[in-house]
Order: C-alpha cells, then sequence, then structure tokens
C-alpha cells in the first residue's frame, strides 16, 4: 500500500518548452506540483510560469542526479514535476526513472507514485513543419554516440534504408560531432538510397528563431546543421512539393 504522505512524481514530456504547444495535462501537472525539476535549460523556459515554485536543475551530463532528486523530493512528502524536452519516452528521462525505481521501492513508496505525461516530440513538431516527411512507416534515430556506440548507429542507418523508412534524425551535431550527420548521409548513400532522395530539416523547432529548409540527400550531405535541428530524411517514395515534404500514403487519385 502507497503511503498518502509521500508525493507524486510526473515525468513530463513539455514538448519544445513554449506553453502553446504543452498540453494541457503537461501544464496542469507542473501547476499542482511542489517542485520543478529539469535541466537548465528546460527550466529556464517554464520559470516565468510560476513564479512561486521550487526548482532543481542540473547541468548536461547530471541527468541522474535529477532522477534521483525526484524521488527524494517525492518520498519526503513533495510533489514533482520532473520535465523534459519534446516526450519524456523518446530519448527522455522516463527510462532511467523506472531502471531506479527499485532502489526507492518500499511500502510506502512505489510505481503508483509515478505518472509519465506524453509530450509532442521533435519528429512530430518537426514534421509539421515541413509538411508530411513522416506520413507513412518511419523510424527516430539519435547521432549522438555518447551513450550508443557509432557501429550500432551506423547499422541503424543502413537498416532504415534497406527497409525503405522515412527516418528523423535526433542529435544530427554538435561542437564534438560537426561530422556526424555528413557521416550519416555517406551511410545511407552506400545503403542504396538516391542521391536525390527528399530531406528537409527543421531548427529551433516551436521556438523563437524557427526555420527550415527541404533538400536533396546529396545536399544534405554539405549541410551544416546544429544541436537544435532535426533532420528528416524522406522515403524512396517521398517528394518535394513547392517547400514542402510529402511521403505519399500510396492513395490513389483519381
Amino acid at each position: 500500500m502507497v503511503n498518502n504522505m509521500a508525493g507524486q512524481i510526473y515525468i513530463i514530456g513539455m514538448g519544445p518548452g513554449f506553453k502553446s504547444m504543452m498540453t494541457e495535462a503537461a501544464f496542469s501537472a507542473m501547476e499542482k506540483s511542489d517542485v520543478i525539476v529539469g535541466y537548465t535549460v528546460y527550466i529556464d523556459l517554464v520559470k516565468e510560469h510560476f513564479p512561486e515554485k521550487e526548482f532543481f536543475t542540473t547541468p548536461m551530463k547530471k541527468e541522474i542526479e535529477r532522477c534521483r532528486a525526484c524521488f527524494d523530493y517525492a518520498i519526503s512528502g513533495k510533489d514533482v514535476a520532473f520535465i523534459c524536452s519534446g516526450d519524456a519516452g523518446v530519448y527522455g528521462m522516463a527510462a532511467p526513472m523506472f531502471e531506479l525505481l527499485p532502489e526507492y521501492t518500499t511500502d510506502n513508496f512505489g510505481e503508483e507514485n509515478i505518472t509519465v505525461i506524453p509530450g509532442v516530440t521533435a519528429a512530430i513538431s518537426g514534421a509539421a513543419v515541413l509538411g508530411a516527411p513522416i506520413n507513412h512507416d518511419f523510424c527516430v534515430i539519435s547521432l549522438s554516440d555518447l551513450l550508443t556506440p557509432w557501429d550500432r548507429i551506423e547499422k541503424r542507418l543502413q537498416a532504415a534504408i534497406m527497409g525503405d523508412f522515412a527516418i528523423a534524425i535526433y542529435n544530427p551535431s554538435s561542437h564534438k560531432r560537426h561530422d556526424y550527420l555528413k557521416k550519416a548521409c555517406s551511410i545511407m548513400l552506400a545503403a542504396g538510397a538516391d542521391k536525390n532522395r527528399a530531406c528537409g530539416y527543421v531548427e529551433n523547432i516551436g521556438r523563437e528563431g524557427q526555420s527550415y529548409n527541404t533538400c536533396t540527400l546529396k545536399e544534405l550531405m554539405d549541410t551544416e546543421v546544429n544541436m537544435f535541428t532535426t533532420v528528416f530524411i524522406g522515403n524512396s517514395n517521398s517528394k518535394i512539393i513547392g517547400d514542402k515534404i510529402v511521403t505519399p500514403r500510396g492513395y490513389k487519385y483519381e
């Protein structure tokens, strides 16, 4: 039985960060929480809406410290909003929270104290900006090799092309990985993707300074992007119509 004195943890996907693109459930959970926990940049995006709240932040690479803080606050009786950009279950903090849960599970605290609230991930919000690039079967692949070996990322890129998936690419570049998108394009071309395959990318999705472009896979190979960019690779049937990307479902137009 869960102790009513223990607090609740809401693991929240807050979308791009602006209130207009959060779900009502996400905003409501933050409103009723005593503490809001998150990466410093994400806290800065929501702080103005909750000036009376307690906040706990850590920089990048301190994710597990944030998770443990959530458990400590909740076990002490406080309700906690643990915010993640996009969706908490897509490269977010939902998984580590549940991985750590056995350490904190007692007769007074358990999985009933944790709720995951979905948010709009970059694959969805970015696709909306570009039109319909993932309107058929698609996959999401991160180019960050911080936690995933590059050889595994390479296999996933090859498999996505062999399976003719549309692809949303997260974390395409950083200061240390400035050439990773170029490497990824080379891998996809070698796996059989046509050099003229429809592609696009969106920067600062749903935030100030949002911009987007469409291009071919060959052109994408020589394009510089940053860590705030999500890249879209169409499948073999995708096409650029105007300045949008369309991946057809296969309907017959008579």
